[in-house]
């Protein structure tokens, strides 16, 4: 931060997790030459954005890329910015959402239009061993990223296909409940994957990275479930919460759900990355908190 100050910097774009990192300094102690601050990478909470403009008085203009693409979704100069939204389409590709059979719908996966008209902006394809490319070659590159569109046509991220799953038949996106965790005091980073549960298939479970000088403690636990029991309705509820030292990161700071998915599949309490695993059932005195909704 002091480095962007006595540089003079104007222009910022910055990963979620460094955003969150900033958010834990005061802010708005630092004086800044920023005019322009933005989001890449993966989703910015809208929790993030707030606290960033509360300080700055500067919007957070978040957007969409993949490695295989340049950026086909944002929130450019000249539009409002929707708070929580990825923006709109930009020029240069022809953005379709479809459902698993191709079919438009305002929930469902990326897809680019390709054909004589295709994007300059995508990739060749994947080279295999054989050096031949695949994977962008047909009528249609499918994103793997599931989103919402709204009647304005802003996209809002809902989560990689591989990561939304199933609760009870509730569709979970854990993008959503990870932004309703950040907007805990005591939660820097947070994770949602599904935990392996005998009635509803699968449970929503927490991995917690608290702010610098919170405790890890049931106490901390509890309050964190209160919060959870005020903002989410009971199918959404987050059940089990690890509070752990460390997430795993890709080399670009993207949380890897993936990883984590794997340790509650196989209940491998061994690992490194585990932590203190604190359940909703531990606590009969949520029974009093007044559910979202009611």
């Amino acid at each position: 931060m002091a480095t962007i100050g006595r540089c003079s910097v104007t222009t910022l774009c910055a990963p979620p997790t460094v955003w969150r990192l900033f958010i834990q300094e005061k802010l708005a102690a630092f004086k800044v030459s920023l005019r322009e601050v933005c989001g890449a990478g993966e989703p910015l909470n809208p929790e993030v954005i707030d606290q960033v403009r509360a300080a700055w008085g500067l919007t957070i203009r978040d957007g969409y890329g993949q490695t295989e693409t340049t950026a086909l979704a944002g929130n450019s100069p000249g539009q409002k910015v929707k708070i929580g939204s990825m923006g709109r389409p930009l020029p240069g590709y022809r953005v379709r959402i479809t459902d698993n059979d191709g079919h438009l719908t305002k929930e469902g996966e990326i897809t680019l239009l390709l054909g004589a008209d295709r994007p300059a902006g995508l990739m060749q394809g994947y080279q295999g061993d054989d050096g031949k490319l695949s994977g962008a070659d047909g009528d249609i590159y499918r994103s793997g990223d599931v989103v919402f569109a709204d009647d304005e046509g802003y996209l809002t991220f809902v989560g990689r296909s591989d990561d939304v799953f199933k609760s009870s038949d509730y569709r979970i996106s854990p993008f959503e409940l990870e932004s309703i965790l950040l907007e805990h005091e005591k939660v820097a980073e947070a994770a949602v994957v599904p935990s392996p549960d005998p009635i509803r298939l699968a449970i929503p479970k927490a991995y917690v990275l608290l702010v610098s000088g919170a405790e890890r403690s049931s106490e901390t636990a509890l309050s964190i479930f209160r919060h959870l029991h005020t903002r989410l309705a009971p199918f959404k509820r987050i059940r089990r919460i690890e509070i752990v030292s460390e997430l795993p990161k890709t080399i670009s700071g993207k949380i890897r759900r993936v990883q984590l998915r794997r340790l509650e599949h196989d209940n491998d309490r061994g690992n490194s990355l585990r932590g203190e695993e604190f359940r909703e059932e531990d606590f009969p005195e949520l029974q009093k908190v007044r559910p979202a909704g009611h």
